[in-house]
C-alpha cells in the first residue's frame, strides 16, 4: 500500500499508522468495528493541523464522526468511494412573467457544499450552480446573483453594511422586485438592524437568508431556506428588511422576522431566530404565507426607495453586570468612543459606583442608552431611584429595544449627528418597530423541559 498523501491525506502519527495497520486509505467504503461501537461508511481526509489520534468516517446517516485510534479494533473494507464535491451547473431558465428576484451574497454559503479532498466549502452562487443545487427556484422566479462581498459573518462591519445598502437601493432601481441577501447566521440579526436604518420605506421585500447547517448533511436546512426566502421576496406583500429562517425545528416552514426585533437564540438549532418582544411577520411555506403582524409595510409598484448608509462606529455595547468598575466607562470616553448602549440589570439599571462615570461620559458629550439584558421587557426608570437618577445622569431609555438593535441604531444615528438633543430625538423616535408600546401576551415564552404542562404540549407536537 502507498504512504503518499493521495491515500492518506492529512494523516500523520498514530492515525497513519492505524490506517496502515488495517489496511485502508481515504475515501475507502468500509465497516469499522470498535470498543464503542461498529460503523459504516467512509473514510475521510483530514486536515494537516488536528491531532493524529482519530479517524473520520462519514457514516451512512450522512453525518461524520471521529473514532479514537486506541479504539478501532479491526476493519472490512467494502470498495472505494472518492468524493467529488462539485457542484452541478445547469442553465437557469427565465420566463417573462416571472418575478425578477436578486440575490446579494455577502459571504454565507446558503446553498455548499464541503470539499472533503482541501477541507473548504465550496459555495453555490452562480445562477447556475443555484439551480443545480436547488432546482425548485427556477419555479419561483427569475433569479440574478451579485457577489459583495465574501467574508464571515463576524467580519462583517461598516463597509459592508453601507455596501450592501447601496447595493440593494440600486437593484430596487433597476427593477429588482425582491431582494434575497444571503448571510452567515451568527451576526444576520445585527446586519438586519442596520439595513432596517439605512434602507427606507423600501418597495419590495428585502429577505436575509442563512442556514445552521452545511448543504452536504441530511438536517441540512438551506435549501428549504432559499426556496422559502426566494419565494418571499417574489411574492410576499411585506415590504421590509426581514430574516427568512426555519420556523420549528422540522421541515415544516420558515418564520419572517421583522429585521428590527430577531435575534439568534441558539448556536445550531435550526430554528434558532426568534422574534423578541413582538410576534414574527409572518410563516412562509413554499409560496403559501400566513401573516402574523397587520401593520407591516405593504409591497408597492413604485421603485421609490431612501439609501442612508451612514454609521459612525465609535460605539459599543456594555453588558452590566455586579462590580462593574467605573473605569471602563472612563477609558472608553478617553479612547474617543461616541456611543455607549448599556445592556441593564432588571428594569434598567446599573450600581451606584458607574453613576460618576456615566455623568463625566454624558457631560463629554458620549450618547449613553439604556437597554435590558433581559431581552423581554421593558426600561423602566421612573420605578425606583435607581432609574430616576440615571435619567438625571442624561442617560436615554429605549423601552424594549434589543441591546444589539440599540447598537445599531445608535452607530446610524451617531453618523446623522452627535447633538445630545438631537441622538435622544432619533433614538427614541420608533423605526420599523424597533419599539413597541406593548408586549404581546403571548411572546414571552421559554421552554422549561421536564415541567409537566410543556411535556404535555410537547406530547400532542411530536410526530
Amino acid at each position: 500500500m502507498s504512504n503518499n498523501d493521495d491515500v492518506l491525506k492529512g494523516y500523520r502519527g498514530r492515525a497513519r499508522a492505524k490506517l496502515q495497520e488495517l489496511g485502508i486509505q481515504v475515501w475507502s467504503d468500509v465497516v469499522l468495528h470498535s470498543t464503542k461501537g461498529t460503523y459504516e461508511g467512509v473514510i475521510l481526509p483530514r486536515s494537516e493541523t488536528e491531532d493524529d489520534l482519530h479517524i473520520v468516517i462519514k457514516l451512512i446517516t450522512g453525518y461524520n464522526i471521529g473514532l479514537h485510534v486506541d479504539n478501532v479494533t479491526s476493519a472490512e473494507l467494502r470498495g472505494r468511494k472518492e468524493a467529488h464535491y462539485k457542484i452541478p451547473e445547469k442553465e437557469f431558465p427565465t420566463k417573462a412573467g416571472k418575478p425578477n428576484v436578486t440575490l446579494l451574497g455577502t459571504g454565507g454559503t446558503i446553498a455548499s457544499r464541503l470539499d472533503y479532498r482541501t477541507g473548504a466549502v465550496i459555495p453555490a452562487f452562480s445562477p447556475g450552480e443555484l439551480y443545480g443545487a436547488v432546482p425548485e427556484l427556477a419555479d419561483i422566479c427569475n433569479l440574478t446573483t451579485k457577489k459583495l462581498y465574501g467574508v464571515f459573518s463576524e467580519n462583517m462591519g461598516p463597509e459592508q453594511y453601507i455596501g450592501t445598502a447601496k447595493a440593494i437601493g440600486e437593484e430596487i432601481a433597476n427593477g429588482a422586485d425582491g431582494i434575497v441577501i444571503g448571510h452567515g447566521t451568527d451576526t444576520m440579526h445585527h446586519t438586519a438592524a442596520i439595513l432596517s436604518y439605512m434602507v427606507k420605506d423600501p418597495p419590495v421585500p428585502i429577505v436575509m437568508v442563512g442556514s445552521q447547517r452545511s448543504s452536504d448533511r441530511p438536517s441540512s436546512d438551506a435549501a428549504l431556506n432559499l426556496i422559502n426566502s426566494t419565494y418571499t421576496a417574489a411574492f410576499s406583500d411585506i415590504a421590509e428588511v426581514m430574516v427568512c429562517m426555519f420556523g420549528p425545528t422540522s421541515d415544516e416552514y420558515s418564520l419572517l422576522h421583522p429585521g428590527t426585533r430577531v435575534r439568534k437564540m441558539h448556536s445550531s438549532y435550526r430554528s434558532t431566530f426568534r422574534t423578541i418582544g413582538a410576534t414574527p411577520l409572518a410563516t412562509a411555506d413554499r409560496g403559501k404565507f400566513h401573516y402574523i403582524a397587520g401593520d407591516y409595510r405593504r409591497r408597492r409598484k413604485d421603485r421609490n426607495v431612501t439609501v442612508d448608509p451612514v454609521f459612525e462606529d465609535r460605539v459599543t455595547i456594555q453588558y452590566y453586570y455586579p462590580n462593574m468598575n467605573p473605569d471602563i466607562i472612563d477609558a472608553l470616553v478617553e479612547k474617543g468612543y461616541k456611543g455607549i448602549v448599556m445592556a441593564g440589570t432588571g428594569l434598567g439599571h446599573v450600581n451606584k459606583p458607574l453613576y460618576p462615570a456615566l455623568r463625566r461620559a454624558t457631560d463629554a458629550g458620549v450618547a449613553v442608552v439604556m437597554t435590558v439584558q433581559t431581552l423581554w421587557g421593558f426600561v423602566q426608570m421612573y420605578v425606583y431611584d435607581t432609574g430616576r437618577d440615571l435619567l438625571d445622569i442624561g442617560v436615554i431609555p429605549l423601552g424594549n429595544m434589543i441591546p444589539e438593535t440599540a447598537y445599531m441604531k445608535l452607530c446610524w444615528v451617531l453618523g446623522h449627528t452627535t447633538d445630545l438633543a438631537e441622538v435622544k430625538r432619533m433614538m427614541t423616535e420608533p423605526i420599523c418597530r424597533d419599539m413597541t408600546e406593548r408586549e404581546p401576551h403571548n411572546g414571552y415564552l421559554i421552554l422549561q423541559g421536564g415541567v409537566p404542562e410543556i411535556d404535555e404540549m410537547l406530547r400532542h407536537r411530536r410526530k
